[in-house]
């Protein structure tokens, strides 16, 4: 059948997607204890799902931070090691329909990549992150399960936790609503409640990681950013960076199936062999 299969292997978690005939058939997350574990378990999970046998899957590609543990072919399959930045970069412009975007990638940090179908190039990085929300999540109320805190920040007002220049002049500021953050946290009081600093937390950080993606693409003389990664499927993905766009004249882009943008893209480079 002449499947190709792509893996974003984290460290206990791996995302699968299998393409043929250069469409996306097949995706999927699993996780395990390893990162080995999970990378095989995805491969056989793929099969299984899809009545395939090991002979109609053409080549793996691998990446990400998991990639280096699998020694030799997974399944006895020929399988390629890919550069974690070039696939994250091919996959946000296949999943967006561009030919050339600023591609940010949310993890546990933030990177951002200038990416064209013939190359991809790192412009800078963030520690701020999918790491930064769970972190802070688990210190302000007890728990790191990232749906959790989600829920949680849904429900709490932003506005008793953030600064806005409305808050702080009455004359406004040249170009900016009154409504704009001017200071993360800085109406912080000793009875917010858990779900305002979630929410405030969560603003925190998709603002951060906006923020540096307008000044990438201004670096880069561009204006289509593509969000991928875990992070992009929480709903306040959408929530706090599509404004963005009013205030600075750019396409904030979070396509359907972000988070599988690194494996697909894993699909569609070429790579070394894993021997």
């Amino acid at each position: 059948m002449n499947i190709k299969v792509g893996l974003d292997i984290g460290g206990s978690t791996t995302k699968i997607v299998g393409m043929k005939d250069g469409e996306i058939i097949a995706r999927d997350i699993v996780k395990a204890a390893d990162p080995v574990t999970s990378a095989f378990g995805a491969v056989g999970k793929l099969i299984n799902d899809h009545a395939l046998s090991i002979n109609d899957i053409e080549q793996i590609n691998i990446t990400g931070v998991g990639a280096g543990f699998p020694q030799g072919p997974i399944l006895g399959i020929k399988t390629v090691i890919v550069e974690e930045f070039i696939a994250t970069g091919l996959g946000g412009l296949y999943l967006s329909g561009l030919e050339h975007a600023v591609v940010v990638s949310m993890g546990t940090g933030t990177a951002y990549l200038e990416a064209k179908k013939d190359s991809v190039r790192h412009i800078i990085g963030s520690g701020v992150g999918g790491g930064t929300l769970v972190g802070l999540g688990l210190a302000l109320t007890g728990t790191s399960d990232a749906v959790k805190l989600s829920d949680m920040a849904t429900t709490g007002d932003v506005l008793k936790c953030d600064l806005t220049i409305g808050d702080i002049t009455r004359n406004g500021v040249t170009g900016l609503p009154m409504n704009v953050t001017a200071s993360n946290f800085g109406k912080a009081a000793d009875d917010l409640s858990r779900e305002d600093k979630m929410a405030g937390v969560f603003n925190l950080v998709y603002q951060a990681v906006g923020t540096v993606a307008v000044m990438a693409s201004r670096q880069c003389n561009l204006k289509d950013i593509v969000f991928t990664g875990q992070l992009t499927d929480l709903k306040e993905c959408q929530q706090y960076l599509i404004p963005f766009e009013g205030l600075y004249g750019v396409n904030m882009i979070v396509p359907e199936d972000a988070v599988f943008a690194t494996a697909l893209g894993s699909c569609l480079a070429e790579g070394q062999e894993n021997k």
